[in-house]
């Protein structure tokens, strides 16, 4: 039984315009600027990506951040990111402009959808890659340790993943993805509400059994 369906995906930013420049040149993305936020758009819903001021600077490492596909790593540079580790694996690892960390996989031929993965930091990464595919509708396959979602109906992302870490989440993630679905049976399922729908927003704040924050918007009729 599935419980949500992908909407979206959000980041925080300082500087919306500034992250959002650089995500859609990064992405291929449309970029709109709505009373203080960046809008990026695609052709499909599902690629929207919305850019949130928040006051909080990056502090430490993401527990979330994104794999994507590019033709070149100084592609990416150019568009102001800077270099983390590019040497030690096969993918690059970089800083956005706030210093977010992502992953960068160099392609002959890059696809229209640049997102390759949506990556998240667990301690059971186990246990938080089957809740999110019970949530989601999606089996929960596993190797060496990661934990991983493949074929989310809508998502313009090829794999959910969960990775293990040792260190507890300490902070707000600064990504976060957005699903359609009922609180009441998502709270049944093992998710907290964060903050409730009120006259400020219209969405509910919930979070996964290790505090990952997303957000729910009532099912579409």
């Amino acid at each position: 039984m599935t419980l949500a369906t992908f909407k979206d995906l959000c980041i925080d930013a300082v500087d919306p315009e500034k992250l959002g420049a650089f995500w859609a040149g990064a992405l291929g993305l449309a970029a709109e600027t709505l009373e203080g936020e960046v809008k990026l758009t695609g052709s499909r819903p599902e690629q929207t990506i919305w850019i949130c001021q928040v006051p909080e600077p990056v502090t430490v490492k993401q527990r979330v951040h994104l794999d994507i596909h590019a033709a070149s790593v100084d592609d990416v540079l150019a568009l102001g990111a800077t270099p983390l580790d590019v040497d030690s694996f096969r993918w690059k690892v970089v800083r956005d402009p706030e210093g977010g960390e992502l992953c960068v996989f160099e392609r002959s031929e890059v696809p229209t959808e640049r997102i390759y993965e949506v990556v998240v930091d667990c301690v059971d990464a186990q246990a938080v890659g089957e809740w999110w595919g019970r949530v989601l509708g999606v089996p929960a396959e596993g190797e060496d340790g990661w934990w991983g979602l493949e074929g989310i109906a809508g998502a313009p992302f090829e794999y959910l993943v969960f990775g293990p870490v040792p260190e507890p989440k300490t902070v707000k993630n600064r990504i976060h993805w957005d699903v359609y679905g009922s609180v009441e049976e998502l709270v049944a399922a093992g998710a907290t509400v964060i903050r409730a729908q009120d006259d400020e927003i219209r969405w509910t704040v919930m979070a996964d059994p290790e505090g990952n924050e997303f957000c729910v918007f009532a099912p579409r009729s």
